[in-house]
């Protein structure tokens, strides 16, 4: 069920734990928001290209990563350019496709259950306040559904436009939010089903 984004490889990337990556990406989101040099910015957004190519990713996967996310960056590139700079709106949206180059570079490099392996043990110190295994199926099931419910809207998407109906987005967007309802719902009867966790979590009981 938790095929997830990973593309096969045995580049050093794919072969580093996935705890490591996890704190990576911790420490790089956190430094990307520190950075207020354009220039360095620029920097830091030509190393992570620079990895993709290294960990053997094509360009064109690389650039569908951003795809999602691209009317969202242009739009606050356009809002802080007119009410900022254009250096401030540029250092903006690079900082934010940084990020999400860097995310996706993790779980393209990752099998989603080594990375939910990878959560569970850096979690497991905090068992006593936290379910663990449950948190580790939130974040499993999160992570599979996104490529999934991207399919789903291509799915769509390619539907409506036999229809004529492309540059609807209401026709695009209640399928899809419909489906992923039903998908969610078929995934929970199935947990419940096999009886995962449907007691309400103690601490002090749930060992």
């Amino acid at each position: 069920m938790l095929s997830g984004l990973y593309i096969e490889g045995t580049t050093l990337l794919h072969r580093t734990g996935p705890g490591k990556k996890i704190l990576s990406l911790v420490l790089t989101g956190t430094g990307l928001f520190l950075i207020r040099d354009l220039t360095v910015l620029a920097s830091c957004f030509a190393v992570i290209i620079g990895l993709y190519f290294t960990a053997g990713i094509p360009a064109k996967v690389m650039l569908r990563q951003l795809r999602p996310a691209a009317i969202l960056l242009i739009v606050i590139f356009i809002v802080q350019y007119f009410s900022n700079s254009l250096e401030l709106a540029t250092l903006i949206v690079l900082r934010f496709a940084c990020l999400i180059l860097a995310a996706s570079l993790i779980t393209l490099t990752t099998r989603t259950s080594d990375m939910v392996e990878g959560i569970e043990r850096g979690l497991k110190p905090l068992h006593k306040i936290l379910p663990v295994e449950r948190v580790s199926l939130t974040i499993s099931l999160c992570i599979r559904f996104i490529p999934t419910i991207q399919a789903i809207t291509e799915e769509v998407k390619e539907a409506q436009y036999a229809r004529g109906l492309s540059t609807n987005i209401f026709a695009i967007a209640v399928p899809v939010i419909i489906r992923t309802l039903k998908m969610a719902d078929e995934i929970s009867e199935a947990i419940y089903a096999r009886s995962f966790e449907t007691e309400p979590y103690h601490p002090d009981l749930d060992k």
